[in-house]
């Protein structure tokens, strides 16, 4: 991997950009790889602020290939693709941040288009949100904070009774965006705890509680996985500027957990 090369792409559009290997170990009994198995991509921090870091592990280090694909420094924005894995770099608002792209994207714009989730999609077309928009964080189509899009649903009627306040909404072990008033209906239920933060379906519970008793302290939640969700009134996160929402939004994630690469995503908004 040409590690200058990278770094130099990533100054051109004002990050920093560290590569550093990460000792590995071979399991003789199970004749495996272990700690670490792979490659991540995360953004760190020092005295000099935050950067970019791709961590690779010492039984990869002549395997793994790094190309550049596209810079859009007015953007601040850059497609990198890792082992053939896409990642959008850039910066959002006030942080660097990094995100595991779907789909076979070459370049920063067909990045951006491939985060966006289908309800978003059918939203830019419905409300002719011109090309030079579509990628803003607030446009006729939908208002965006991170990785959630919010999307207008004026016409929606919710029963207060159902409606939960101050409701933290988070993607896994990320830091939480704090919704004022949150409506969520359907989807899955599964068993959440800091071990298994995306959540574990009852059978998959109740099997894991025989093998180990203990794990019942594990401070578990009941939650709703792929729930319909609705947002009103203000959203806030420690890494965005708060957004007001005037009537019920309907909320969607980006299509980031679609990818293989979220794997090596270490970064978590």
């Amino acid at each position: 991997m040409n590690a200058k090369h990278i770094e130099s792409k990533f100054a051109a559009m004002g990050a920093r950009l560290k590569v550093r290997e990460i000792a590995s170990r071979w399991q003789l009994g199970n004749r495996q790889w272990i700690d670490p198995v792979n490659y991540a991509v995360d953004i760190r921090r020092d005295r000099a602020g935050e950067f970019f870091e791709l961590r690779v592990p010492t039984h990869l280090s002549e395997t793994v290939e790094a190309t550049f694909l596209q810079s859009e420094p007015k953007q601040r924005k850059t497609d990198e693709k890792p082992q053939l894995d896409r990642f959008l770099c850039g910066h959002d608002e006030r942080n660097w941040f990094v995100a595991a792209v779907p789909g076979g994207a070459s370049s920063v714009r067909q990045a951006m288009d491939a985060l966006q989730p289908k309800d978003v999609r059918d939203a830019l077309a419905r409300d002719r949100v011109s090309s030079r928009k579509r990628y803003e964080r607030k446009n006729r189509a939908f208002r965006r904070q991170g990785e959630w899009f919010f999307v207008p649903e004026p016409s929606l009627v919710v029963d207060n009774k159902l409606v939960l306040s101050n409701e933290p909404l988070r993607r896994g072990a990320g830091k939480p965006h704090l919704v004022e008033h949150l409506y969520r209906t359907g989807g899955e239920t599964v068993h959440v705890c800091a071990k298994h933060p995306n959540g574990i379906f009852e059978k998959e519970y109740r099997e894991l509680l025989r093998v180990n008793p203990k794990a019942v302290r594990w401070g578990w939640r009941v939650m709703r996985r792929n729930p319909g969700v609705y947002a009103r009134g203000t959203v806030s996160h420690s890494d965005h500027a708060t957004i007001t929402l005037l009537f019920w939004i309907s909320v969607v994630m980006t299509t980031e957990t679609q990818s293989r690469a979220m794997a090596n995503v270490a970064f978590l908004d």
